[in-house]
C-alpha cells in the first residue's frame, strides 16, 4: 500500500540522517539524489519530506531545499495542554514540575555548560534586563529562550526536550509580570543563576534556580487568586 511505503521510506530516511550524522539545520541531498539514496521514486520521497515537514523534523526553503529542523521534531502542544480548560490549574501544576526539574537541570547545566552556551546565557539574560527596562514583550521568548538553553546545556537529551515544551506552555504567565518588585527580582536571580553556570557551580546553581522557581510559582499563585 502507499501508505505504508510513505512510512517505510520516511523511517529509511530518518535513519539515512542518522547514519550520516546531519545536524540541525543541515540541508540534505536534492530529491534525486535521496530517490536514489533510498530506492524509490521522487514523488515517494515529495511525500515523505511532506510528512517529516509536519513532524517538525525537516524544513522545506523555498528555492533553497530541504533541511533538518531545529524544532528537533518537537510537534506543537505534544502533552495537549490546549485542550485543558482549567489553565489555572494547569500552570500550577506545571510550576510545581518545573520545581522539580528545574534545579537539579541547573546544577548539570553548571557542570556541562560549553563556553559558547554560557555566551548565549549571558546574552540572553542581559537582552531579558533591556526589555524589563524598556516595558517591551521581548522578556516572553528571551526568558523561554534562556531556559531551553540551560536544558540544553545540562547535557540530558531528557531535559532538554520536556523544559521547553513546560515553558512554552505557561508563557502566558509572562504576560502578568506587571509588578517591579517581581521583575527587579528576576534580573537579579537571572544574574545569581547565569554566573553561577559560567563558574560551573553546581551548587550555587541549583540554589539560584530553586529561589527563581519559588518566586515565579508564589507570584503566580497571587496573581491566581485575584482574578
Amino acid at each position: 500500500m502507499r501508505e505504508n511505503l510513505v512510512e517505510n521510506t520516511a523511517d529509511k530516511l530518518l535513519e539515512y540522517i542518522r547514519l550520516k550524522e546531519f545536524n540541525l539545520g543541515d540541508k540534505l541531498p536534492n530529491e534525486y539524489a535521496l530517490a536514489e539514496e533510498l530506492h524509490v521514486g521522487r514523488s515517494t520521497i515529495r511525500e515523505v519530506v511532506k510528512v517529516l515537514v509536519a513532524r517538525n523534523i525537516l524544513q522545506v526553503r523555498q528555492g533553497s531545499g530541504t533541511y533538518i529542523s531545529e524544532e528537533k521534531g518537537i510537534v506543537k502542544d505534544p502533552l495537549g495542554f490546549s485542550l485543558i480548560k482549567n489553565k489555572n490549574k494547569m500552570i500550577k501544576d506545571l510550576f510545581v514540575l518545573r520545581y522539580i526539574l528545574e534545579p537539579p537541570m541547573a546544577a548539570l547545566a553548571a557542570k556541562n555548560a560549553t563556553a559558547n552556551q554560557i555566551s548565549h546565557m549571558i546574552h540572553l539574560k542581559d537582552a531579558i534586563e533591556v526589555s524589563f527596562k524598556n516595558n517591551t514583550d521581548e522578556h516572553i521568548e528571551l526568558d523561554i529562550e534562556l531556559h531551553k538553553t540551560i536544558a540544553e546545556a545540562s547535557g540530558n537529551i531528557a531535559l532538554s526536550h520536556i523544559v521547553p515544551i513546560i515553558n512554552e506552555s505557561i508563557a502566558l504567565f509572562n504576560e502578568n509580570y506587571n509588578v517591579s518588585n517581581l521583575k527587579t527580582e528576576t534580573i537579579e536571580l537571572h544574574n545569581d543563576l547565569v554566573n553561577a553556570i559560567a563558574k560551573h557551580d553546581e551548587l550555587s546553581a541549583l540554589d539560584a534556580m530553586t529561589v527563581h522557581m519559588a518566586n515565579n510559582r508564589k507570584e503566580f499563585s497571587k496573581i491566581s487568586q485575584s482574578t
